[in-house]
């Protein structure tokens, strides 16, 4: 099987060493692509065709970046079909789920085309007398962009849409365990883009990421994936006082008072948190409910929760849920149920490894669990939710809010006071009421604390991937 190449320059690059990493299908187990372990030497390739095209693509107007962005949109949208079936292999995930990856993926970049030539800022004026002064928005320069394994298409857009909107060139690495939806996106947007704006570079993170982190031609390093990840990257960056962007990891609260629409809230915690085996940073993986309708809604968790089809996509369109990335990511999952239940847990439903190929575990509940127990404030990553419960409403805000993240958190009530005013109490980046894991285009998405910092999504990561500058002239006498 022949392994597949970088993207460097505008073309495909068999990289600087012989080493290749499989890449496997989750819910088979069986390879299906070999791709390059990138070495130094190719991430420093990689950076030199960015710097050299970084010039030329800065300096195009903002009309010229917006309809090469539309043009990926509709190549994205050509093959659409070929992405999803691409993206649903390698990550497992349902075929639906996969489908919406990919439209989301082409509504992006069309965004990003319309908010870059829309831009506002502070106006031009005598802000000192006898001077005007006006803002540039300028591009920072060369990028480099780690994506993580659990949405590899939609998070290599999240980031290109705005790096290359606002004039920056790109180095980007996939995961090694999900390249093959980025390299495909390379390939497509390769008669789009000038030679050098957009390169991909696989392999390791302690290798190619630390390349790209430390680089001094890469102006700003952009991550998404775990907290350790972040910290690395952030550190690694620090020796050249590079700027970072940090979109980490989530243990996201679901906050159900005893007026909430219960079947509601079923509904929306199984999409939330097992609709992509709870891979997702904002997973809607830690209910805390009043007390009052404690049993009434696990009694629905567990009657939705037991009618959930489970399999490979290839199974049907009625699966919705699928396998963990990889045999690595489910043992450590398997583990974390194992101490669960150590610390006094017990499994409403699901609770364990499925017994079929592929890297299944069963969609979880978890009750009974004791204050402070691990699975409550560590982020598990897979297709486990704890359910928790408080007596009053200042009880459950501190609850909410004793993590060390701060993504997203939901609230569901009937209480217009409590939609108005709860959400200014949590500590979250995004505050749902009503609903999980629902995302415009137009509105950002990042958090805080432990959580990283940085916006996707919205003008405001546009922002992110900017630099102003201030200029003032005086005026003759």
């Amino acid at each position: 099987m022949t392994a597949l190449a970088h993207v460097i320059d505008g073309a495909a690059w068999e990289g600087d060493g012989p080493a290749t990493q499989e890449v496997v299908d989750p819910s088979t187990e069986q390879v299906i692509a070999h791709a390059r372990r990138g070495t130094a030497a190719d991430v420093d390739r990689a950076v030199g065709a960015a710097r050299r095209a970084c010039a030329d693509w800065g300096r195009r107007t903002p009309r010229d970046r917006a309809d090469a962005l539309l043009a990926i949109a509709a190549a994205v949208d050509e093959h659409a079909a070929e992405l999803a079936e691409l993206e649903s292999r390698n990550t497992g995930k349902p075929a639906g789920l996969a489908a919406d990856d990919v439209a989301a993926t082409a509504d992006t970049f069309r965004f990003m085309a319309g908010a870059v030539r829309a831009q506002v800022a502070l106006a031009a004026g005598e802000y000192v007398e006898g001077s005007t002064s006006t803002i540039l928005r300028e591009p920072v320069g060369v990028v480099g962009a780690i994506t993580p394994w659990n949405y590899p298409l939609l998070m290599a857009a999240w980031k290109l849409g705005p790096i290359l909107a606002a004039g920056n060139t790109c180095v980007l690495k996939p995961s090694e365990q999900t390249p093959l939806t980025t390299l495909r996106l390379a390939e497509l947007v390769a008669d789009i883009l000038p030679a050098g704006v957009l390169n991909v570079v696989t392999g390791d993170g302690s290798v190619v990421g630390a390349a790209i982190a430390t680089h001094p031609d890469v102006d700003l390093v952009s991550v998404t994936g775990s907290v350790r990840a972040g910290q690395a990257v952030a550190a690694a960056a620090a020796a050249t006082l590079k700027r970072v962007h940090l979109e980490l990891g989530g243990k996201a609260p679901v906050l159900v008072f005893a007026d909430a629409d219960l079947d509601a809230v079923a509904d929306g915690v199984v999409f939330a948190g097992f609709g992509n085996s709870g891979q997702d940073c904002g997973a809607a993986c830690r209910v805390i409910v009043d007390a009052a309708v404690h049993d009434d809604l696990v009694a629905r968790l567990v009657k939705r929760v037991e009618a959930m089809v489970v399999g490979a996509p290839t199974e049907g369109e009625d699966v919705e849920m699928g396998p963990l990335v990889s045999r690595e990511h489910h043992t450590r999952v398997v583990a974390a149920l194992e101490q669960a239940y150590a610390d006094g847990a017990r499994a409403a439903v699901g609770g364990k490894a499925l017994d079929r190929p592929g890297f299944f575990v069963e969609p979880t509940v978890l009750v009974d669990i004791p204050a402070g127990a691990a699975c409550t404030t560590e982020e598990i990553f897979g297709p486990v939710v704890t359910v928790e419960t408080f007596t009053d409403e200042d009880a459950a805000v501190a609850a909410a809010n004793a993590t060390p993240y701060g993504l997203s958190a939901s609230v569901w009530t009937e209480s217009a006071r409590r939609a108005a005013g709860l959400p200014s109490r949590l500590d979250f980046g995004t505050v749902w009421v009503n609903d999980h894991l629902a995302f415009a285009t137009e509105m950002p998405w990042g958090g805080f604390k432990s959580s990283g910092y940085g916006r996707d999504l919205s003008a405001y990561a546009l922002d992110d991937y900017s630099r102003t500058k201030h200029v003032m002239v005086k005026h003759h006498a």
